[in-house]
């Protein structure tokens, strides 16, 4: 370790006041004319030398002030004064105070008052009496905390008479341009003399507010920014005015940052001839100079090998005497920073014990095979190849790259044995060996096909290859290049390649989204090949689209639509379906022409009815099925059909059509319901009820004058229970009144039952059901007749009563129920099983088809298995045939010429259990298929349920 100052290198010696600890320079007795100065230390090892960026020493002191006195000051009142301070020789920065008379009595800074902190002087802008004594300036050292004191100046006023008022003064300026450092804390002085007292002001040249950060005192007339940046650079103004007149100073501030390293050089380790580039790049304002040094001593390319740039160094062809400590010195007038860097050249032999040549390389026959030969020496020296214990030749398929790695290129059997890489410099020899195994191609033996499949069936996509036996096989699928996760998508894929060299898949119970590319992928450790095959999959056709009402009468609606896909089967016809808001859904509709051809995209639909708002909708059907239908049309309402007016002066002409259907009853106590089946016609459109009492001569009559009612109540208190009335129904419309339709006889409604059912039972079918049994009350005439029955209420035995749901067993239109019967208490058997039949397995021999599957165990809370039901129909629509067996394996002598849809179920006590999927069978035998089904019920297994009944009456 060594240090200089000025450049000289010190020498601690016993007795000098210089010592060293752990590399630190430490100085007693410190002597200001003989210690001052630039110190920089020297580190050095068997590596280098580096040097420390250098470091300033100076003495901070202050001096006495002459003892000599000052004269006093006179001046008028109103008139401004400056006491100068004459601060004493110093080193070091200083702090300035001013005494008033005696101590501790010191002046106080104000807008009329204001004691510069860079020249110490003291400023009054206006005078008054009371600032008439001796003023003291008191200058202390901020680094070694000295104070002294000035002699006292006194301050007197002038008796010839009061200044009067005059303009701002600026005594305390700043200068033109000030240099701030990027981080620092700057502050600039203002103050003006003037009477009146002057108002001080800030502003910057440019117009932008100061931000946040800024302290503006205008008490003192100082503005201080602390943390300077860039964008606090520029000019500032500073403001004086009172009544008589203003008075402006400017000056800039100029931002200056020393040098910051942004990228330092790295030690590194390089072989001989290597080349090296250090880069070294560094901010700050001005821009940093770059230089660099070498064990301490400024490096300076004497030679053309050493290139300095911009901060960068560059040596080619390394030798060893480039070994050594590096150091980028990036430097402004402010200051200058160092980055240190390690440079190791190294010589040595070859060595392979890093990176050994791979042990057994494979490549397929034809294919192309990279070894790499990769030592560590230096420099870098010949690299030669043996095959076996002779020398390689090259060839126009091997060959030594420039970098002395070996390429085989479509390798043959021949080119299978040991290959050896050796390696040589002037330091030495070494080498390493490794096998080369050529292996027979994979090749896939499954031709690309396009396959052809309904909604509905299975199919096995085959890939089959032939490849050598040594090497092991993945085999890849994927649809529209996704790759396909086996056991997600719903259960439709499966693997079923047994086989080593197999790799085939069924996908079962395919649908419409199935269509499309599917590729098998095939890799081994040597390559890799693919095959792909499109399926196309039929089914029934989409929805028909656009349907639109052309034109419509009375009894007719033209339409026409657009089809929809065909879903690769041509469509063959179109069904036509119609609602009302009358209607039970949607119902087929008659058509011209009668059947309406896939070529087709119009029809007219006859017999509508008159007044009626109607929907239409289109479905399409091919080979394949019926598909949906569309959506349905906008309403349209078919044209009106008058009843002939009438001449009430004159003998009336019939109508048409009176309302069909008259009938009545039921309802509440005291209430006469009369009903008809309900007509619509013309504007103006309603309804005339007359009624009477059995046996009376007179009718009462009721106008309703909506035409789509088709219910009347007539409630007064004197109408008995179940007594007997005639009805009858009648039309009109504004073009005049029809006749009545014929005479019926109804009702009134009738009084709830009296008796409560008795002997009520109860007993569990199964998990889900329950029977239950009663005493039947007598049947009459009266008005407590019983017509009905209902479980009024059944619930849990853990759950309230009020959670109670209702089941009838036969549903009337009734007067209210009786009084319940007593409450009876069943509990439902266990559940059945949860679990379906799988592994489900079919097979085709003599027109009979043979299924066998696992057997279902069921759980702890389930009932046994008893049995199982084979489920099964030659088409979707038809109704299943069911057969039972207790065995898990039946056969089903059954045609092979049709397709079969077959499910199987277990069940017990408790009832059915899960379905497995739905196995389709075509008519050609097919592969195995596995499926499982879940089935939801109302009640909750081995739960009690508690019932009560009550009668209902009904008309």
């Amino acid at each position: 370790m060594l240090w200089k100052l000025n450049g000289t290198a010190i020498t601690p010696k016993s007795g000098s006041h210089y010592s060293l600890s752990g590399g630190n320079l430490r100085i007693s007795h410190l002597n200001k004319d003989q210690d001052a100065g630039t110190y920089q230390c020297l580190a050095s090892n068997s590596f280098g030398t580096i040097v420390s960026r250098e470091a300033s020493l100076t003495f901070a002191y202050l001096e006495n002030f002459k003892t000599h006195r000052r004269s006093s000051v006179s001046v008028r009142e109103g008139q401004g004064v400056v006491l100068l301070c004459g601060p004493p020789s110093h080193s070091g920065d200083l702090t300035f105070t001013w005494i008033f008379n005696e101590y501790p009595s010191f002046v106080k800074q104000d807008t009329r008052r204001f004691i510069s902190q860079e020249t110490g002087n003291l400023y009054i802008a206006k005078v008054e009496p009371s600032d008439v004594g001796n003023y003291t300036c008191v200058v202390t050292n901020t680094v070694t905390k000295t104070r002294v004191q000035g002699p006292p100046a006194p301050l007197v006023l002038r008796s010839d008479g009061i200044m009067g008022e005059y303009e701002p003064k600026i005594e305390v300026q700043f200068p033109e341009i000030v240099h701030v450092a990027k981080g620092s804390t700057v502050k600039l002085e203002c103050f003006a003399l003037g009477n009146p007292v002057p108002s001080i002001n800030w502003r910057r040249g440019d117009g932008i507010p100061f931000s946040r950060k800024v302290d503006v005192r205008k008490a003192s007339g100082v503005l201080e920014i602390p943390y300077f940046q860039q964008e606090d650079a520029g000019t500032y103004e500073c403001v004086a005015e009172n009544s008589r007149g203003k008075n402006t100073v400017k000056g800039k501030l100029s931002f200056y940052a020393p040098p910051h390293l942004i990228e330092k050089p790295q030690g590194v380790q390089k072989a001989i001839d290597d080349s090296l580039v250090w880069e070294c790049k560094a901010t700050g304002k001005p821009k940093p100079s770059y230089r660099w040094m070498k064990n301490g001593e400024n490096l300076e390319p004497l030679e053309e090998r050493v290139q300095v740039a911009n901060g960068a160094l560059s040596i080619s062809r390394l030798t060893l005497s480039d070994i050594g400590m590096y150091q980028c010195v990036a430097g402004n007038k402010h200051g200058e920073v160092y980055s240190n860097a390690e440079l190791r050249v190294i010589a040595v032999a070859p060595d392979f014990s890093q990176n050994q040549l791979r042990s057994h390389s494979m490549v397929k026959e034809g294919g192309d095979v990279l070894i790499e030969c990769q030592p560590k020496m230096s420099p870098w020296g010949v690299i030669s190849w043996r095959k076996g214990s002779e020398a390689l030749r090259e060839s126009n398929r091997v060959s030594i790259l420039d970098n002395g790695n070996l390429r085989i290129q479509n390798a043959t059997k021949a080119d299978a044995g040991l290959y050896t890489c050796v390696a040589r410099n002037q330091f030495g020899v070494a080498s390493s060996s490794g096998t080369v195994m050529v292996k027979e191609p994979t090749v896939i033996t499954t031709p690309p096909s396009t396959l052809d499949v309904t909604v509905g069936e299975s199919i096995v996509l085959p890939c089959q290859v032939n490849h050598d036996p040594s090497l092991e096989l993945k085999f890849t699928w994927f649809f529209n290049e996704q790759l396909i996760h086996f056991g997600n998508h719903g259960g439709y894929f499966e693997k079923v390649g047994g086989q080593h060299s197999a790799g085939d898949i069924m996908i079962r119970n395919i649908q419409l989204r199935h269509a499309g590319k599917y590729t098998c992928a095939v890799q081994t450790k040597v390559d890799s090949i693919s095959i792909a095959a499109d399926l196309v999959v039929r089914g029934p056709p989409g929805p028909p689209t656009s349907i639109h009402v052309e034109e419509i009468s009375d009894t007719t609606a033209s339409l026409s639509w657009r089809p929809g896909p065909d879903n690769h089967s041509p469509i063959t016809t179109y069904t036509i379906q119609a609602r009302t808001p009358f209607s039970l859904g949607w119902q087929a509709v008659t058509t011209v022409p009668e059947v309406v051809g896939g070529r087709r995209l119009t029809a007219t639909v006859i017999d509508l009815s008159p007044w009626v708002e109607y929907e239409f909708r289109v479905l399409a059907s091919n080979a394949v099925g019926t598909g949906e239908p569309s959506r349905p049309s906008k309403q349209a309402r078919t044209k009106e059909t008058s009843i002939p007016a009438i001449n009430i002066t004159s003998a009336p002409t019939a109508p048409k059509v009176t309302p069909a259907n008259v009938s009545g009853g039921g309802g509440s106590r005291s209430e006469l319901v009369i009903t008809w089946e309900e007509l619509q016609n013309g504007p103006g459109f309603g309804y005339v009820v007359a009624f009477r009492p059995y046996g009376a001569t007179g009718w009462m009559q009721a106008a309703v004058p909506l035409p789509e009612a088709s219910r009347y109540v007539f409630k007064n208190e004197s109408i008995q229970p179940f007594s007997q009335f005639q009805a009858k129904v009648g039309v009109y419309n504004n073009e005049g009144e029809g006749p009545f339709g014929e005479v019926v006889t109804v009702y009134s409604a009738e009084e709830e039952p009296g008796r409560a059912p008795t002997r009520t039972r109860a007993r569990s079918l199964s998990a889900y059901d329950i029977e239950v049994s009663w005493k039947a009350l007598p049947w009459n005439t009266s008005r407590r007749r019983v017509l009905g029955y209902e479980v009024s209420r059944y619930w849990e035995k853990t759950a309230p009563e009020e959670a109670a749901s209702v089941q009838r067993t036969v549903a009337y239109n009734t007067a209210g129920v009786g009084p319940p019967s007593a409450t009876v208490n069943v509990t439902t058997k266990k559940p059945p099983p949860s679990q379906p039949p799988v592994k489900v397995m079919w097979n085709t021999s003599d027109s009979k088809i043979i299924l066998n599957w696992e057997q279902v165990k069921a759980l702890e809370n389930e009932s046994e298995v008893t049995g199982y039901r084979v489920l099964y129909k030659c088409n979707r629509h038809s109704r299943p045939t069911v057969m039972e067996t207790n065995t898990t394996s039946v056969e089903l002598s059954l045609p092979m010429d049709e397709e079969y849809f077959i499910q199987i179920k277990p069940f017990g006590e408790g009832g059915e259990g899960s379905s497995s999927r739905q196995i389709t069978i075509p008519r050609i035998a097919g592969p195995n298929a596995i499926g499982s089904a879940t089935k939801v019920s109302t009640l909750s297994a081995l739960s009690t349920i508690a019932l009560s009944f009550t009668a209902r009456t009904s008309l």
